[in-house]
């Protein structure tokens, strides 16, 4: 499987020719959709979910919660497939486990949305804006490295958690070079696992 990175939270993973993608928001280039052939939805914030850009790619097979799924009025519903924790399913040639239920919380005096986290081939975890741990061994885990939700502090231990073999630098477009490098350093050195960012455009076999 190779997953490719593109800004904060897209991430484009290719197998046999084939291809899905992650989490296309308003933040996100275009082009990774194209010859894609189905998209992973987490939850319905905005930098997770451009329907305009759903909207310009008909052929997608969409994969998404409830909630998310409601936003899409403008999709034909047969591309869309709503699915839950505990669900699994094929798409594009990848098999994908649903873990999660809710977003974690940016503060309490706003609501908790739903939020769903994607295993694909038993390897490579993407949970969105969550910490949620699965319930087995992940060999590559998209960790996110700045939120209003997060602290650093956070991200280390989620991935001291999961263990897992390579950690990669995800939800990371909300700061600058500085803060970047900053995030780098302490993930790289107190995370226990072989931590990467990959700038936009750039991609990992695994």
């Amino acid at each position: 499987m190779r997953v490719v990175k593109f800004t904060h939270a897209l991430v484009r993973l290719e197998k046999d020719d084939r291809a899905l993608v992650i989490d296309p928001g308003t933040f996100s280039e275009e082009e990774p959709l194209d010859g894609a052939e189905a998209v992973l939805i987490t939850h319905e914030h905005t930098d997770h979910l451009d329907t305009d850009k759903l909207d310009r790619h008909p052929d997608l097979q969409i994969w998404t919660n409830a909630a998310v799924a409601a936003l899409l009025t403008n999709v034909d519903p047969d591309r869309v497939h709503v699915v839950a924790r505990g669900d699994r399913f094929s798409a594009a040639g990848f098999e994908v486990g649903v873990y999660g239920e809710e977003h974690e919380v940016i503060h309490p005096d706003l609501p908790i949305v739903p939020n769903i986290g994607f295993l694909v081939d038993d390897s490579f975890f993407h949970p969105g804006d969550a910490f949620t741990v699965p319930d087995r061994p992940v060999d590559t885990l998209m960790v996110p490295s700045s939120a209003p939700w997060l602290r650093i502090a956070d991200s280390i231990d989620y991935v001291r958690v999961v263990r897992p073999r390579l950690a990669l630098s995800v939800h990371d477009g909300l700061m600058n070079d500085i803060g970047l490098g900053l995030v780098d350093n302490l993930l790289g050195g107190l995370s226990g696992a072989d931590y990467r960012r990959l700038t936009s455009g750039s991609s990992v076999d695994i």
